[in-house]
């Protein structure tokens, strides 16, 4: 058994694991050769998070998607390049927007330089996403920039926070639709067109992708409160802390306080404190939320998702390909335990 990819993905097929794996070292040297710059600080900028590492996500499904067509075809790898620029240049922005100090464990750019270097630094990979893309054709182009127009909106939307008239819910889930779930949708759309494969194959993995992406998001907010951080990367409770509201807590705000069950009186009483300022309140109130069943109920969403694009696949025809689309279905599932 192989190993390919992100999230332990196996894949039992030799043949497909040359494939993906000479096309992941080609988009590794085509995203550090395309971040060059004249300007030597620029090329220092761009590539700090190249440099940095990634679990390489998206340029790994457009990959996949290609073995649908030719998976040599030649636009394959540049959309794939196109993809996680485009992915690199919203995590600089997203750094300054929260203010992070860390990225992939290393000092975010922010603030290695400052927030206007992050900033440009972004802008900078925006522009060459775009200059590769360029030269995929005007359909390519219409897909990535109907995709930004909605990772942008999902970011408003983010920022911006539901009205008194939305659903907190349903606003969550259409910011994950935009900022995650429209460039994983784009990752395997533009590597099965890219490929040459059928239309009715290219809208298949379109569709996959972008519930495979809302599923993947939605495995982290379930990760956030039930790991011990080996597998999210980052701190237990770290959206706990900072009051950002994902899956696990919009569904606790959904269901009626139980007066009998203490714990359920108490965890609710914490989530209006704030929780940043106070170690033992953050670690009683992520211990209580562990075991409350509004984790179960996001555990059981999520696996929705998943199974969800699971079954998108049924009409492609059975391959390896197929089974590792499949297999990062499994992984939800094993990242959500």
């Amino acid at each position: 058994m192989t190993v390919v990819g992100p999230f332990g993905l196996s894949v039992q097929d030799r043949d497909l694991t040359s494939d993906v794996q000479a096309g992941m070292d080609a988009v590794e040297a085509s995203l550090a050769e395309t971040v060059k710059s004249d300007v030597p600080f620029i090329t220092v900028t761009a590539s700090h998070l190249i440099e940095a590492g990634g679990k390489r996500f998206r340029p790994l499904l457009v990959m996949l998607a290609a073995q649908f067509g030719d998976p040599y075809a030649p636009g394959v790898v540049p959309s794939a390049v196109v993809v996680e620029l485009t992915h690199l240049a919203t995590l600089y922005h997203d750094d300054v927007m929260d203010e992070a100090p860390v990225r992939r464990g290393a000092q975010s750019a922010n603030s290695r330089w400052d927030n206007s270097v992050a900033i440009l630094t972004g802008d900078f990979l925006f522009s060459r996403a775009s200059q590769v893309l360029a030269d995929l054709g005007p359909e390519a182009v219409r897909i990535q920039a109907d995709a930004f127009e909605r990772l942008v909106t999902g970011q408003i939307l983010e920022t911006a926070g539901p009205t008194a008239e939305d659903d907190p819910l349903q606003h969550y889930l259409a910011v994950i639709a935009g900022k995650t779930g429209s460039l994983v949708a784009v990752s395997c759309h533009l590597g099965a067109l890219m490929a040459g494969a059928a239309p009715e194959t290219v809208e298949i993995l379109r569709l996959y992708g972008e519930r495979m992406g809302t599923a993947f998001q939605l495995a982290d907010d379930v990760l956030d409160i039930a790991s011990d951080g080996h597998e999210s990367g980052k701190t237990p409770g770290t959206d706990l802390r900072e009051g950002v509201p994902t899956l696990p807590i919009l569904l606790l705000q959904q269901m009626p306080v139980d007066p009998a069950d203490p714990e359920d009186v108490r965890l609710r009483e914490l989530l209006t404190l704030d929780l940043a300022a106070d170690d033992e309140l953050h670690a009683e109130a992520l211990k209580l939320l562990r075991r409350h069943p509004a984790l179960e109920r996001a555990r059981r969403d999520t696996l929705r998702y998943a199974e969800e694009a699971r079954a998108l696949l049924a009409p492609l025809p059975e391959c390896p390909a197929k089974a590792a689309l499949q297999g990062l279905c499994d992984a939800v599932a094993i990242r959500t335990m």
